[in-house]
């Protein structure tokens, strides 16, 4: 095959993998074996699509040819970051990114790139071998958007301002349109996380499943059984099925995980801010480039047209004002919540810090767990897949103890200045999880599980 003919091939693995394709595959669809999507889905990662070309088979010495001086930089520089670490002090970051600002600060030219200072490291012995994983990685069930508003992914991105005051970047992205929502706060609590939530779903729309992780401002903390935290309150009050990712497993988020670098490159690189107000000032102005801008993997469409492409669905009319504080207590209505979770070796799944047993799953499989809450009671459902899987096997049910009314959701009203299309699509979309809801719970019965 021609350079040009691998070089295609390389890049339709790519166009494969981001549309949500396994390696498995895209492996099978090109005649390829799995290693070798992996290889240059790797490639890509580090160096994006410069690192798809074909690289010479002679001994690169590029590094021979860095300044001796700036050598001894990056070494000096890594040995007193290891150091104000080990003290307590500083930011706590020893690697290329920080040794890069500390040269920066230095004074050091030429400014060496950060795989150049990683390379250096690795020279002399100042880095440290990734330990291989222990086990499997089980395949998790995911969803596989193809619309606009079906899926915004949540997380957070920590930076440290010029002075080293901690900072806690939310970004939310749309998984289709790729269009982002980012804002920086001063903690990671559940205040910070309800505050982006409701700033990210009056910006883009509520879409009908908000994916986070499970750190404890999201999730509701680590202690209590079957508590249904501030955050999973506000989900249902907005209309949008909360999805919580595997624990310790953040390629189930993987794109707004790749977002998290471009983010840094735009809006932290090479500068040093001072004080949150200019981080959201640059993330504003960025973010404003960034979806007028098109986008290779949208067919050369901008993120704002492709996700202006279908009607986006308001806040409802008895959600809290955005711009208003949030009350203390926030009331319980009725929807849906979501878990991917891993069977553990005595076949149960942790789900709101309580064990739930799954009779005949495999050791180690991946699930999709839904809690169903209906203003008759509320239940807790295993699957092999998730929702948008025509055929899926439901493989345990457990009644979940809720101790306060589940509100049904009002009859849908529009916001002021909300048009007739999108007040009939808020009204569809709440309908049907209302109804099977019910349907389900006319079954509803047995004794709390924890």
């Amino acid at each position: 095959m021609s350079e040009e003919g691998l070089q295609a091939q390389r890049e339709r693995a790519i166009h494969l993998l981001r549309r949500g394709r396994s390696v498995s595959e895209v492996a099978q669809a090109l005649g390829r074996s799995e290693r070798w999507v992996r290889k240059w889905r790797r490639r890509f990662e580090e160096e994006g699509w410069e690192g798809l070309k074909s690289r010479s088979r002679r001994p690169h010495r590029l590094a021979r040819q860095l300044p001796d001086e700036v050598r001894q930089a990056i070494l000096e520089a890594r040995s007193e970051l290891e150091a104000e670490a080990a003290r307590g002090e500083g930011l706590k970051f020893i690697g290329s990114p920080a040794i890069r600002t500390r040269l920066k600060e230095k004074g050091i030219t030429p400014l060496p790139s950060r795989r150049t200072i990683e390379r250096v490291l690795q020279q002399a012995g100042m880095t440290r071998p990734r330990q291989p994983s222990k086990a499997q990685e089980p395949d998790y069930p995911r969803l596989r958007p193809d619309y606009p508003h079906t899926l915004v992914q949540v997380d957070i991105y920590p930076r440290y301002l010029q002075g080293g005051q901690p900072v806690a970047c939310f970004n939310g992205l749309d998984v289709v349109s790729r269009h982002p929502v980012c804002q920086a706060y001063p903690r990671r609590r559940s205040q910070e996380a309800a505050d982006f939530l409701r700033h990210l779903w009056a910006t883009l729309g509520v879409p009908r499943y908000t994916q986070v992780d499970n750190e404890a401002c999201f999730s509701g903390g680590f202690t209590h059984p079957c508590v249904l935290g501030r955050v999973v309150r506000l989900a249902l009050m907005a209309g949008t099925e909360l999805v919580f990712s595997p624990p310790r497993h953040p390629r189930s988020q993987g794109a707004v995980e790749r977002f998290h670098r471009t983010y840094a490159r735009h809006v932290w690189e090479d500068t040093l801010l001072a004080d949150i107000p200019q981080v959201n000032e640059r993330a504003t102005r960025f973010v404003q480039r960034y979806i007028r801008r098109p986008h290779p993997q949208l067919d050369e469409r901008t993120p704002q047209q492709v996700h202006e492409s279908r009607p986006a669905r308001p806040l409802p009319a008895h959600f809290p004002d955005p711009a208003e504080p949030l009350p203390e207590r926030l009331p319980l209505y009725a929807g849906r919540v979501h878990f991917i979770r891993r069977v553990d070796e005595e076949g149960r799944v942790n789900v709101l810090n309580h064990a739930w047993a799954v009779p005949g799953a495999a050791v180690g499989q991946g699930v999709w767990v839904t809690l169903t809450l209906t203003p008759q009671g509320a239940y807790l459902e295993v699957f092999d897949a998730p929702p948008d899987v025509p055929q899926r096997h439901r493989l345990v049910r457990h009644p979940f103890p809720v101790k306060e009314p589940i509100r049904p959701w009002p009859q849908a009203s529009p916001r002021k200045g909300s048009s007739l299309t999108t007040v009939l699509a808020q009204f569809g979309n709440r309908l049907r999880a209302p109804i099977a809801a019910w349907l389900s719970a006319r079954s509803l019965g047995g004794s709390p599980a924890c």
